[in-house]
């Protein structure tokens, strides 16, 4: 081997290190796992939780070094929209209950009392601006 090859290969690995230890120390820090089998009161699946996430990672990580094309109906991308945006929205919710954002924002904003219709707004405009990129910039039907 030449040390052009081991020279990627060893990149290659660090920077898998690196992304893996810090995907690891997001979720401890927001302690998303445990806080998910609490507020599910699954605590006795948490090791399922635990491998789902791991699986996950891993996949995702062999997936996207591939240039893989699934040939499956459109009709398909509704359940699988619907899970990425689950974990999306799951994730963002456990960042925004650890570090207390809502409570803190709607104080300097001055809408103490009105919460709730902040975080309306912010949910309606996570949908029409999702909405709005796919009808206009996503085109897969070509």
């Amino acid at each position: 081997m030449t040390i052009e090859i081991l020279t990627v290969i060893f990149v290659g690995f660090a920077g898998g290190l690196a992304v893996g230890t810090g995907f690891v120390a997001f979720l401890v820090v927001l302690g998303v796992i445990p806080r998910l089998t609490q507020l599910t009161k699954t605590m006795k699946r948490i090791r399922a939780y635990e491998w789902s996430a791991v699986t996950g990672a891993v996949a995702g990580g062999w997936l996207s070094m591939r240039h893989s094309v699934l040939y499956i109906s459109k009709y398909w991308l509704i359940p699988i929209g619907l899970l990425h945006g689950v974990f999306i929205g799951m994730l963002a919710a456990a960042l925004t209950e650890v570090l207390n954002v809502w409570p803190i924002l709607a104080k300097r904003i001055g809408v103490d009392d009105k919460i709730v219709i902040l975080l309306m707004a912010i949910v309606f405009g996570k949908i029409a601006g999702s909405l709005f990129q796919w009808i206009y910039f996503v085109d897969y039907l070509r």
